[in-house]
């Protein structure tokens, strides 16, 4: 299939999964009816127009849904404060991160299948990653770094790869020579397959030792790849027909038809800037299907995924997963020990560090106590947010669940809105 063909067959794919009846989660007949106080909801609303309106940020989605209802879900700014057009409670978002969960359910459909295995070198489904090395930096006299290779001392397995212990990483988040390594090699290009990705990491070095440090990089990317050699489609396909639609997630995929691409958020500039793109463009879609970060969605879509998770895999009958695959994915994969790249703490809130009693599942950071965190949850609540902006939480101790959609690049306004959610939500329970 040539380039053009196989753009259009995405966006048809997706087209037919936008001709699907819209099924959003049931509402409540007012917050109250699950837990929920109205006046203090208030807060929430307050908080999110005040910014809007200061110009801190240009919109937002918020929505909170408890007993698998939607108490609260309310839209607030612009989708694009430069054209004036108001925020929808469709509007679609560019997720980043929050693209994880699902390329990881993904994964463990095929684990459920028998087609996969967390305990498997990742050769064994791509080859060309069986003889990795691991670049370690030497300081010279003269003061100048230089990367010494040495061999990895066990293979990288798919657990590895799901939990961000494989010694991959992300170019665009340090200056260590192995990013710098990776810059080079184009690893960000958003007009690669996952298949050339996999031909460039197979000629990179590993920033640590496989299972030996949580280095949040392109790991994920990686499973997008497992995915497609033993679903034998697509990741795009994959995740549109077989979790996507069957949950009634009508506007979720890597690719926008024309209809969906007006209802597509925006980041604000300065006045006078020229546009920013984050991501997703639709004058030049995408021939990667980033696992680790490709995808489009809504509050709505992106609920009745994490309402999937709080229910055990299943929603409206439709099972996805297992009981037992969620409780894996959702449980902490961290081994004792292990020690944590340099951008770890740049992950804020979501950073899966002892010090905050928190450690890492299988594309999700999960509460492991009481205390530590900075913000209000219960243990066993697990998370994740996107670099533009995105955020989510499942509560199963208070059978909740929480989407922020937000299209704000700057980090720390990111976990600034993050925490004020944590707040104001768990505040507002009865």
């Amino acid at each position: 299939m040539n380039k053009l063909s196989r753009v259009l067959a995405g966006v048809v794919t997706m087209a037919m999964t936008g001709a699907a009846l819209a099924a959003p989660l049931p509402k409540a007949a007012k917050p109250e009816a699950v837990g929920l106080a109205s006046q203090r909801l208030q807060r929430v609303t307050d908080a999110f127009n005040a910014d809007v309106s200061s110009g801190k940020i240009p919109g937002a989605v918020v929505l909170i849904a408890r007993d698998g209802k939607v108490a609260y879900l309310q839209t607030f700014g612009f989708q694009d404060r430069a054209a004036n057009s108001s925020m929808r409670a469709d509007s679609i978002f560019r997720v980043a991160s929050l693209t994880k969960p699902v390329t990881m359910v993904a994964a463990l459909m095929l684990v459920e299948e028998g087609k996969l295995q967390l305990m498997d070198p990742v050769s064994v489904y791509l080859p060309q990653l069986k003889q990795l090395q691991v670049g370690v930096e030497v300081k010279e006299g003269s003061g100048e770094r230089r990367l010494a290779l040495e061999p990895a001392r066990r293979e990288v397995t798919v657990q590895d790869l799901m939990r961000h212990t494989s010694g991959m990483t992300y170019g665009i988040f340090g200056d260590s020579l192995v990013q710098r390594a990776y810059r080079a090699a184009d690893t960000m290009n958003d007009q690669q397959t996952n298949e050339q990705l996999i031909d460039k990491l197979a000629q990179l070095p590993l920033a640590f030792q496989p299972g030996s440090a949580f280095e949040y990089g392109m790991s994920n990317d990686v499973i997008g790849r497992v995915i497609e050699v033993r679903g034998g489609v697509d990741l795009n396909r994959f995740i549109v027909e077989r979790i996507a639609k069957p949950l009634g997630m009508q506007n979720t995929a890597f690719l926008l038809d024309s209809q969906q691409t007006t209802r597509l958020a925006q980041p604000q500039v300065a006045p006078g800037a020229p546009p920013l793109v984050i991501g997703y463009n639709p004058a030049k879609p995408p021939q990667w299907f980033s696992g680790g970060g490709g995808l489009l969605s809504t509050a709505e879509d992106y609920a009745r995924f994490c309402q999937m998770l709080l229910n055990g895999g299943e929603l409206d009958g439709v099972r996805v997963l297992s009981r037992k695959s969620v409780e894996l994915m959702t449980s902490n994969h961290l081994p004792p020990g292990v020690s944590y790249g340099a951008f770890t703490q740049e992950l804020g809130l979501t950073a899966p560090l002892p010090q905050y009693g928190q450690g890492y599942g299988l594309g999700v950071g999960v509460r492991q106590e009481a205390g530590r965190s900075m913000v209000p949850g219960s243990v066993g609540d697990y998370f994740w947010g996107g670099a533009t902006g995105p955020y989510f939480w499942v509560d199963p101790q208070e059978k909740l669940v929480v989407v922020m959609m937000l299209q704000v690049a700057d980090m720390q306004l990111r976990t600034h809105y993050r925490s004020l959610l944590r707040n104001l939500v768990y505040q507002a329970l009865q």
